[in-house]
């Protein structure tokens, strides 16, 4: 028998990507399985920074605060502070507010011991009053109480 040294068969080149999904597909598993372990054990430590003022030539600001004890109060621009009987009406005044001052920004305080829902809540209580930015008021860390 004769062999033909000029084959006209070539050598394929293709690349096996079976191996490559195989270990993706470990990879995808053991993340799906840590994924829930590592959400529940984060303890998170807020940072302490700087922040900026609100500019000199801006509307005087809305400042919706909680304490610690879960009571809202309002202050509208230069107005006194008021006490708020619960959401609802913190949102109503806000939103009264709001239409003949669109351009004042709004800033929410809470006191340090504050529960992160109640904040939350506030929070929520502002969007639900059309209000569509929302800052949140610190203290700059070289002026600690």
């Amino acid at each position: 028998m004769h062999v033909n040294k000029r084959s006209k068969r070539r050598a394929v080149a293709e690349i096996n990507v079976v191996p490559y999904i195989d270990v993706m597909l470990v990879l995808l598993i053991i993340f799906m399985a840590t994924a829930p372990v590592v959400m529940q054990s984060v303890k998170v430590d807020l940072p302490q920074t700087t922040s900026e003022q609100l500019s000199e030539d801006s509307d005087p600001p809305v400042i919706a605060q909680v304490d610690k004890d879960g009571h809202y109060s309002l202050m509208l621009g230069s107005e006194a502070e008021q006490d708020m009987a619960d959401l609802i009406q913190l949102a109503g005044v806000v939103s009264d507010y709001h239409k003949t001052h669109p351009n004042a920004p709004v800033v929410v305080g809470g006191d340090k011991d504050v529960r992160y829902d109640a904040i939350v809540q506030l929070m929520a209580a502002l969007k639900d009053a059309g209000v569509e930015s929302v800052g949140l008021m610190t203290q700059p860390s070289d002026q600690k109480k």
